[in-house]
Order: C-alpha cells, then sequence, then structure tokens
C-alpha cells in the first residue's frame, strides 16, 4: 500500500484521482485550500493548505511516497505552489511527483499555457523522479464555457478552432496508474475520441441543453489563436479517449444556464 497526497483533491480531475486511489485500497491524502464540507471519506486524511505560501504543506507530504499535483488556476499563483509543494517534497523524501499539463502549452502562447510551461520545466528538475502527463480539455471544461457564453442570445466563438475533449474519469485513471509506477518522464498525450470544429460543438451542447442561442463566428487575430487554428491543442495521434462528449451530455441533459 502506498501512501500519496493529490493536490487540488477536491477539484473535478483531483476528487476523482483521489477516489481511484481509495478505490485500489491505497493511503491517500487529499490537499485543498479549505477542508471539504460534510462527512469525511473513509481512509481519505483531508488537508487544508495554501500552496500559494505554503503554509501547513510540511505535514501534508510527510511520509509520502508520491504527489499527484493537480491544483492549478488560470487566476494565477501556480509557479508559487509549485515552487513550494517541489521544495517540500524534497525535503520530505518524496520519491515521485506526477504534474498533469494540458496539450499545446509548448507551442500556444497563451498566458496560462505559458504558466503551465513554466511549471513543467519545473518539475523536470525535481531530482527524485517526476512524471507529466499532458491532455486536452476536459468535457466539463467545455460544457462550462459554452453555458458562460449560453447567457446571452448571441454566442460568439473563435472560427477555424477544433476541440478533442477527454472524459475527466479517464485521465483519473490514467494519473492513478502513472502514481503507482516510477517516474517516466514526458509520457504519451491523452486526447479524447473525436475532434470538434467549434461551431459543432456548440450546437452539440446547446441541443442537450434545450437552448436557442444563435453562435457568431468570430476572427481572433494573434499568435495564440493562429496556435488553436493550427491544432496545436489537439493530439490526433493519442486519441486514447473513449466516453464521447455526446454520452458526457446526455447525463447532462436539460443542463442550466
Amino acid at each position: 500500500m502506498a501512501t500519496l497526497l493529490v493536490t487540488g483533491g477536491t477539484g473535478t480531475l483531483g476528487r476523482a484521482v483521489v477516489g481511484r486511489l481509495l478505490d485500489a485500497g491505497h493511503d491517500v491524502r487529499s490537499l485543498s485550500r479549505r477542508l471539504p464540507a460534510g462527512p469525511t471519506v473513509p481512509g481519505l486524511r483531508p488537508y487544508a493548505v495554501d500552496l500559494r505560501d505554503g503554509v501547513g504543506l510540511a505535514e501534508a507530504v510527510a511520509g509520502v511516497d508520491t504527489v499527484v499535483h493537480c491544483a492549478s488556476t488560470p487566476a494565477g499563483g501556480d509557479e508559487e505552489a509549485a515552487d513550494h509543494l517541489l521544495a517540500a517534497a524534497e525535503a520530505a523524501g518524496v520519491r515521485h511527483l506526477v504534474y498533469v499539463s494540458i496539450v499545446g502549452v509548448g507551442g500556444i502562447p497563451l498566458g496560462y499555457y505559458r504558466t503551465k510551461r513554466v511549471v513543467e520545466r519545473m518539475v523536470e528538475q525535481y531530482g527524485p523522479g517526476w512524471t507529466i502527463l499532458r491532455t486536452t480539455q476536459f468535457h466539463d471544461l467545455v460544457l462550462r464555457l459554452v453555458k458562460a457564453g449560453a447567457r446571452s442570445p448571441l454566442l460568439p466563438y473563435p472560427s477555424g478552432v477544433r476541440v478533442q475533449p477527454i472524459e475527466v474519469r479517464e485521465v483519473a485513471v490514467r494519473l492513478a496508474e502513472l502514481a503507482l509506477d516510477g517516474p517516466a518522464g514526458r509520457v504519451g498525450d491523452m486526447g479524447g475520441p473525436q475532434i470538434f470544429d467549434a461551431r459543432d460543438l456548440i450546437r452539440l451542447t446547446l441541443r442537450y441543453g434545450g437552448r436557442r442561442r444563435l453562435a457568431v463566428p468570430l476572427w481572433l487575430p494573434g499568435r495564440t489563436m493562429a496556435g488553436f487554428r493550427a491544432g496545436e491543442n489537439l493530439a490526433p495521434g493519442h486519441a486514447v479517449g473513449v466516453r464521447t462528449y455526446e454520452q458526457f451530455l446526455k447525463e447532462r441533459a436539460g443542463w442550466r444556464v
């Protein structure tokens, strides 16, 4: 039985990773900024730590074999969080750090993607051993973005952009496997089973949500959008996902804005 710490353990991905590791019978710790509400999950040890200042982190990583770093936010602070986490993990003798990143961070100059790439480089310097997995966008994120746009009668979208959404639970299974294996460096990307034009994806989402909106294409300039139009956010050679976006939507039919 291994002892593992999952950062961002109450988030969409982190929660799925925690569940997978618990089901496999391991000693699991979940780290998030706040302790989760409700009853404690049997076998789970939660820790309330803000990685941006690292207070309480030493206790959370003490005795841990592997850290799965899922915590991330586009609002900023990922570099500081990684710096604190890596230092605490190395001081505690954590032998393996697993990091989940995004397909396209090496070429698309979006601010958040640049930060994720910086964190990748930091993880690559982790002496005891590391693994990095890049994935395409989760089904949940795609739905959230469309719902946000659907608050208006006109729903603009970037023309020429394609998306390859993947099921978060499948990513969690892969991360759990990687965490329980030894350090593997940069492993193969994970992409969803289908690639959608943004317009088709929006129409499919609206149909399952029972919404009528006018989708308006916008040609957006700049290197970032050029990278998306070039498909640098896609992994067609690694379309390993099984559950389709439409199957995901069927579970959420009638979603509300």
